[in-house]
């Protein structure tokens, strides 16, 4: 069953393009990384993830595939036995099915969020098809804002539910506040629950191929987020005017992806100038690379506790089981 695809709630006044502006006028330019998420890196991405440099969705999903049972086990039950999974950045279902067909699971509604209409809206169609009983509440949204369940889901407890290394986005004040608004929407009072996948600390040498891989796709991932501020800021920047770099940064524990201005340049956007010297880079990503403590500690910080841990047999890739 599908209800409409929710629209996101208004955010607290900063728009997209604001925050390109600060980015780009900032000493170290930056661009939100929210943008590297239209349809074509959508696509780019779901390429990434099947490379052979990039193993963090090998990893993570041998780790479902051997525990998603005992996850969905922790999911809280209302008075009639039913929940609902809540996934954030839920680009495809891939992941939440496994949750939501684990052997005892009794998952009865599923809310897929993304920030990418297209993306759910396919999700829809398929889910619909393979799970025409479960409710389906889809919703376009930015999780990082404030956001409210749609109503069809009131009635079950929930499951968060945020996998893939996403969260290594987030620098720690933002994680912190990120769980402190998805205590919010979860509702922890309902005795709901979040499981959250994490990104183990691990040598650089087998970090920095999976973010610069020998074909190139992340470094056309990389540049598309240019196409995107290209239409939504009406700028012109010229993607193959920056090259791909990704670096690992030791003191924060973290891969850095930017984009490398090749020569002196100019880009018009919402009509301004933004200048670039030879080799100035765009800061366009981050992704931390968490410890089990570490992120435990985070997560305490925003009022969540730890219950369990999952890992993969190498122990690349961590899941967290967090109540409220």
């Amino acid at each position: 069953m599908l209800d409409d695809i929710t629209q996101p709630l208004p955010g607290p006044g900063v728009s997209v393009l604001d925050e390109i502006l600060s980015g780009l006028g900032s000493r170290q330019k930056t661009l939100p990384a929210k943008l590297f998420y239209d349809e074509a890196g959508c696509d780019l991405f779901n390429r990434i993830t099947q490379l052979p440099e990039y193993y963090v969705t090998r990893a993570e999903v041998a780790l479902l595939d051997r525990h998603a049972g005992e996850i969905a086990a922790h999911a809280p039950r209302s008075s009639s036995g039913g929940a609902t999974l809540v996934e954030y950045g839920a680009s495809d279902e891939s992941k939440g099915v496994r949750l939501l067909d684990a052997e005892g699971s009794r998952f009865e509604a599923y809310v897929p969020i993304d920030i990418a209409p297209g993306a759910l809206a396919a999700i829809a169609v398929r889910m619909q098809a393979s799970h025409p009983r479960l409710t389906l509440a889809p919703v376009v949204a930015d999780f990082l804002q404030p956001l409210v369940l749609p109503a069809s889901v009131a009635a079950f407890p929930a499951m968060g539910f945020f996998p893939g290394s996403t969260i290594g986005n987030f620098r720690p004040d933002m994680v912190v506040r990120f769980l402190e608004q998805a205590r919010q929407t979860l509702s922890v009072e309902q005795r709901s629950c979040f499981v959250i996948g994490t990104d183990l600390r691990k040598h650089p040498a087998r970090l920095i191929p999976a973010y610069d891989d020998a074909q190139g796709v992340t470094a056309a991932f990389n540049r598309n987020i240019l196409n995107h501020v290209n239409r939504v800021a009406e700028a012109d920047f010229k993607p193959d005017a920056f090259a791909h770099r990704a670096i690992w940064n030791e003191q924060d524990g973290r891969i850095e992806m930017h984009l490398q201005s090749l020569t002196a340049q100019t880009v018009r956007l919402a009509g301004r100038t933004i200048r670039f010297s030879s080799g100035e880079t765009i800061h366009t990503e981050d992704s931390y690379k968490h410890t089990r403590e570490g992120f435990i500690s985070l997560a305490a910080r925003a009022g969540w506790r730890s219950d369990a841990f999952w890992t993969d047999p190498d122990r690349l890739f961590g899941m967290h089981l967090l109540l409220g």
